[in-house]
């Protein structure tokens, strides 16, 4: 199915600070390799036949690239980012003007949660990372917010500090996971949720293999995933590997990269997303769309 993305071109890209395991502010960046690695990315998804729309990145916001951790959106609501660190706060506001200037129905999250980076929508339902960035009331809150039932992941491993670093939904029935980097309980879970689930190796998940994309046909991954895009094929999926190493150095790779919007289904549920917004923003009243001009542009829509 033809998907719609939202993106932000790495042009201030850089590690100036460390607030993952990936980042070392000692290693040198190359901003111009990582926009040339970023627009292949983003012409990879436009010759698939998917939208991409671009948001004007802030140069005070490094990381800004990994639009995932920008916001949550599904059936047209957009649930913004609360960061865990400073150095990214700012971020959340962007992202919510840009979407809300696009139609999508704002609610102002009041509990820390790092966007579609811990917060993935699959068969129905959402699965929730916690243990880094995203806290378990926030998965409470993305529950009052969509009406879908949430199921809260603890990750273990600070090298795997967001969901999609650890877990990848190819299908609405297929998953693909690295267990080790969940706690005992929730590889449980995981399994009886998805027992034909694809299990990730460690040199795949160590690659960043599972921060990947997929449309439900095909799946753009890192390569150096090698074994998992073999176990991709042999599911009946397109593998296709894309390079995102200089992003890498920030803890990122395609799926970061990628903020997927969702329209909604119907009036029924923009009018749900009214209701909550209001419930959830200050003094419970507002629900944020009086906002001015927001950056962003379009790129040409898909072929």
């Amino acid at each position: 199915m033809p998907q719609h993305f939202l993106m932000c071109p790495p042009t201030h890209f850089t590690v100036s600070y460390q607030i993952n395991p990936w980042m070392n502010a000692k290693v040198a960046t190359d901003a111009d390799r990582a926009v040339r690695q970023w627009q292949v990315l983003r012409d990879t998804y436009l010759d698939l036949g998917h939208t991409v729309d671009v948001i004007d990145p802030l140069p005070q916001y490094p990381d800004m690239v990994f639009a995932a951790n920008g916001a949550t959106v599904i059936d047209g609501i957009a649930y913004s980012a609360k960061f865990r660190h400073n150095e990214r706060a700012g971020e959340a506001p962007a992202y919510l003007d840009w979407l809300v200037a696009a139609g999508f129905t704002p609610v102002h999250a009041t509990e820390t949660n790092e966007g579609e980076g811990d917060l993935l929508h699959v068969g129905g339902m959402i699965l929730a990372g916690t243990g880094f960035r995203t806290s378990t009331a926030a998965h409470h809150e993305a529950q009052e917010v969509f009406g879908l039932p949430v199921v809260s992941l603890q990750l273990v491993d600070p090298h795997f500090y967001h969901l999609d670093t650890a877990l990848t939904v190819l299908r609405e029935d297929l998953i693909a996971y690295y267990p080790p980097a969940f706690s005992t309980g929730s590889q449980r879970v995981l399994a009886r949720l998805f027992p034909d689930a694809i299990v990730a190796t460690e040199a795949d998940a160590g690659a960043l293999g599972l921060n990947a994309v997929s449309d439900g046909t095909h799946v753009v991954h890192a390569p150096a995933a090698t074994n998992l895009a073999a176990q991709i094929r042999e599911r009946g999926l397109e593998p296709i590997a894309v390079d995102t190493s200089e992003l890498l150095k920030g803890g990122g790779g395609a799926k970061c990269c990628t903020l997927i919007l969702r329209a909604a289904d119907d009036d029924e549920a923009r009018a749900a997303a009214h209701v909550t917004s209001r419930q959830l923003a200050p003094g419970g009243t507002g629900n944020g769309t009086d906002r001015g001009p927001v950056p962003g542009t379009r790129t040409h829509p898909a072929h």
